[in-house]
């Protein structure tokens, strides 16, 4: 055996001890439970019932809300751990790591690919070595443990892999193209990139950048000069490389800057008050100082971020509020023209640069999510530690140097402690009583991290500790609904709650924007307190004064509205008043007529003895049916089309119309 070929296999020895070192560094982390988002997307998994033949995987597959697309390459990707719900969130959570260990290895493949130097053998070991700290700089980076230990981000996983796998694919069909076998690799290059681009996008929207990223590698690297990881194309092989690879890149990639510059437009005609505290030119203000926080967290690493709470961040109002508003979009600008100009100079840096910006160029501009997610970096961080790993890794230095062993033992020191800190990180994932605890420290100006460390303290039996915590953020956000019905919760489970906060959280619930699912599972709770008569000064006319000043928020969607008459349904069946529910029920099918709800509020009649009203509510809906609104574009129409084909809302019916017409009948038979 070569000398060069023994360093290479220690080189992927060294890969084999990566890969085990981030499993067990992960390990600790396989033992958290279930958060947030994971209630609102896995429980699809049993939504029709168990998964166990092609009707029931398609209903599932169609059934994804988020993105226009449904993310279903995502949702399938789900049926590997569990199929049906619940199920045991441990293994989610192998599945996301192993998916993890999975990317590790296609980044460490791309960046021996892209890192290839011509002729020189001797360049070839640096080269590996620095693909072997990137990738593991990437793997052990405390940043992504948010991302692969929150199950439900596995949609932000499944973009980078079908990602890097489109890049492999395009860069072998390059290769083939520079040696000379021009249809055949321009072809290939072609249709790795639009399979891998289509499944990334099918899993979450920001796949759809593949396309962008290949050209940045193209002209950052494998068009530099001074780069030779590839043959330089000419003649024939570069026009066909040019018209079937580049053109349709080009494209899609224009295709996509026009579309985020019509929400820009289509922010002027179009309000988010409802569903965002803050404007889209405020949003756009803001993003680039967030940008410039990712940064800080990639290379000034610590142990425990953020994790899955932003609400904390203070959205830019003017160029100068805050005063380093305008300075980080020049510094992100400069930066990013910059790495353009330096790319023949410096094409390592610069792609790294150019990667990480392009890379957020669906969440991080004009469409309006959410300020700020660490989870967003995953797939533009790919390339981020390449640089600095073929700077310790002597890569592409021809001359040897004193100082290489101190630029490895600093890149060896670096992964070393990235791998502690995410060590510390996922113990405290997997310990769910200390991450609440430590998040509300880690983010005190966040509403949703206090709220969450108050259930923690109210669950392990300090509800006093939960109050001190709520009562001084309520006094400074009265519209936070979250605070202010877990202030009531805290109140009583101490044995009773003022009259004060039953009116601070009704004054809440009035103005606060849309909650989303947190009233239907607040008031759940809530409903079998009040029913106990355990807590002095709540009762179920406290919790229909809070559904009226609910109902009167302007700001609440229909959908949600809908919940409000619901829960006032089932407060009244549960006293006893059938046609008090049906009222409430009737009220809330007429401002979303949907069959899946009226099929719901029927049976909760029909269940609690009331047969004759269930189906009554059922020939209301056949009347309001024209009203009701279309299913959105894209899988929310493609769902209700599989629906309909199956017949399957069809058959529910007609289970249920037996059911009830048998119990009214019954009941008819028995006041004889």
């Amino acid at each position: 055996m070569t000398t060069i070929h023994a360093r290479r296999l220690v080189v992927l020895m060294s890969l084999v001890a990566l890969l085990v070192a981030t499993w067990l560094v992960y390990r600790p982390g396989l033992t958290g439970p279930y958060l947030f988002d994971d209630f609102a997307n896995l429980p699809a998994l049993g939504a029709t019932g168990p998964i166990v033949d092609g009707p029931s995987f398609t209903r599932y597959i169609t059934s994804g809300t988020a993105d226009p697309t449904g993310r279903p390459v995502a949702l399938a990707s789900f049926l590997l751990d569990a199929r049906d719900w619940p199920a045991p969130p441990e293994r989610f959570k192998r599945t996301n790591v192993l998916i993890h260990l999975a990317n590790g290895c296609l980044l460490f493949w791309l960046l021996c690919c892209l890192g290839r130097r011509g002729l020189e053998r001797a360049t070839q070991l640096p080269e590996l070595v620095a693909a072997w700290l990137g990738a593991g700089m990437w793997m052990l980076h405390p940043l992504f443990v948010s991302t692969t230990l929150y199950i439900v981000q596995r949609e932000a996983m499944l973009p980078a892999t079908f990602a890097l796998l489109g890049l492999l694919g395009w860069w072998h069909g390059r290769r083939a193209v520079g040696a000379g076998r021009y249809w055949t690799g321009s072809f290939f290059a072609a249709g790795t990139v639009v399979l891998c681009t289509t499944l990334a996008a099918l899993s979450k929207a920001n796949g759809i950048l593949v396309a962008p990223l290949v050209l940045v590698l193209e002209y950052a690297l494998l068009n530099n000069r001074g780069w030779a990881s590839c043959a330089p194309l000419s003649g024939a092989g570069r026009r066909a490389y040019r018209w079937i690879v580049l053109m349709p890149c080009w494209l899609l990639s224009i295709g996509i800057g026009l579309y985020l510059a019509w929400f820009v437009a289509r922010s002027l005609q179009v309000d988010i008050a409802a569903v965002r505290p803050w404007t889209l030119g405020q949003r756009l203000l803001t993003e680039p100082r967030i940008l410039w926080d990712y940064a800080r967290l990639m290379f000034f690493p610590r142990p425990y971020t953020a994790g899955v709470f932003n609400d904390q961040i203070e959205p830019s109002s003017g160029f100068i509020d805050p005063w380093y508003t305008l300075p980080a979009i020049i510094g992100a600008l400069a930066l990013v023209g910059a790495a353009a100009l330096w790319r023949q100079r410096q094409p390592a840096l610069s792609a790294a640069i150019l990667f990480f910006a392009c890379g957020h160029a669906i969440e991080s501009t004009s469409i309006p999510l959410e300020l700020y997610f660490e989870h967003r970096n995953y797939l533009p961080a790919l390339l981020a530690f390449w640089p600095f790993a073929r700077w310790a890794a002597g890569a592409g230095i021809q001359t040897h140097s004193r100082h290489r062993v101190l630029r490895l033992v600093a890149g060896l020191g670096f992964l070393t402690l990235l791998g502690a800190f995410t060590l510390m990180n996922a113990r405290i994932w997997g310990d769910a009583r200390n991450q609440a605890v430590l998040w509300a420290e880690l983010n005190p100006n966040s509403d949703r991290a206090q709220a969450s460390a108050a259930m923690t303290e109210m669950s392990n039996g300090s509800p006093e500790r939960a109050e001190r915590r709520l009562r001084p953020l309520l006094a400074r956000h009265p519209d936070q609904v979250q605070i202010a019905f877990n202030l009531v919760a805290a109140r009583c489970a101490q044995g009773a709650v003022s009259e004060d906060d039953m009116a601070a959280a009704a004054h809440a619930i009035r103005i606060t924007r849309d909650p989303g699912s947190l009233l239907l599972t607040w008031f759940d709770r809530a409903t079998e307190i009040a029913n106990s008569g355990s807590c002095a000064g709540f009762d179920t006319v406290s919790l229909r004064h809070l559904l009226d000043a609910g109902r009167e928020n302007d700001l609440l969607p229909p959908g949600r509205k809908q919940d409000l008459y619901f829960l006032e349904g089932k407060l009244r069946l549960d006293a006893g008043d059938g046609p008090g529910a049906a009222d409430a029920f009737d009220q809330a099918l007429a401002l979303d007529p949907r069959l899946s709800a009226a099929l719901e509020q029927a049976a909760q009649l029909g269940s609690n003895g009331y047969p004759g009203l269930g189906l009554r509510h059922l020939a209301l809906f056949d009347k309001l049916a024209p009203k009701a609104s279309a299913p959105a574009a894209g899988m929310p129409y493609i769902h209700a089309w599989v629906l309909r084909r199956q017949g399957y809302w069809e058959h529910e019916r007609s289970q249920l119309v037996s059911t009830l017409r048998r119990d009214a009948a019954n009941q008819t038979g028995s006041e004889h």
